[in-house]
């Protein structure tokens, strides 16, 4: 194990998660679709490296070097930065310019670099500034409940704020919850039939797509657990 990380859940509501890690040397590991988006701090050799990850529309391959110290910020779907189009973020990293030794540039003003545990503080500030935006329309479409919009509209700001239609960002969801219930020890066959598939050819092919494993991949990952 060259990668070493501890997570936990936020009171915000525009946070989904906050992480951090620690490499010890160089590494890769199989990694899943994503619908969230990131602010990424990596700290390496005494340089703090500030990036915007946008969302991962399919599995791929992570990887990292070693001696870094990360922060990952996950945020809820329907947050988006106004001056980062979150079409132009799909799949990529954007590296926000530097300000000081301790602060980048953003939105045309320089803002301390956060810590694991003022995440909510630093976010709260990008808020209250407008750099950081909600949409709750789209937060209100993934939940199924009822809102008087428009289905061009909701599909334009889907597109707009997560780079991504509804439908993408719900088999995404749906491959998570599936992966999720496999490694419960839940039987395929009954995954199947809970997350909607047709079959588990379907199931198989959806999971290789979004998580980068087959059932029978993640099965052997718990096993050895």
């Amino acid at each position: 194990m060259t990668m070493f990380s501890e997570e936990r859940p936020s009171d915000s509501p525009y946070i989904e998660t906050v992480c951090r890690g620690w490499t010890t040397g160089d590494g890769t590991s199989v990694r899943p679709a994503e619908s969230h988006w990131h602010m990424v701090i990596v700290r390496v050799n005494g340089v703090v490296i500030p990036l915007v990850v946008g969302s991962l529309p399919t599995s791929g391959v992570a990887s990292w070097g070693g001696d870094a110290e990360i922060l990952w910020i996950k945020f809820k779907v329907g947050m988006f930065m106004p001056q980062f189009p979150a079409r132009t973020l799909i799949d990529r990293e954007v590296l926000l310019p530097d300000a000081s030794s301790q602060k980048f540039w953003l939105h045309g003003s320089a803002w301390q670099f956060p810590s694991y545990d003022n995440v909510e503080t630093f976010i709260n500030r990008l808020v209250r500034d407008e750099s950081l935006v909600h949409d709750p329309v789209v937060s209100t479409a993934l939940l199924d409940l009822p809102q008087d919009v428009a289905d061009r509209t909701i599909r334009h700001r889907f597109l707009q704020t997560t780079g991504m239609t509804q439908n993408q960002i719900r088999q995404i969801l749906r491959a998570q919850k599936a992966a999720a219930m496999i490694e419960q020890g839940i039987p395929i066959l009954d995954t199947v039939f809970e997350t909607g598939y047709f079959d588990q050819p379907h199931l198989t092919k959806s999971l290789k797509r979004f998580v980068g494993k087959t059932p029978a991949q993640l099965l052997t990952a718990n096993a050895s657990l």
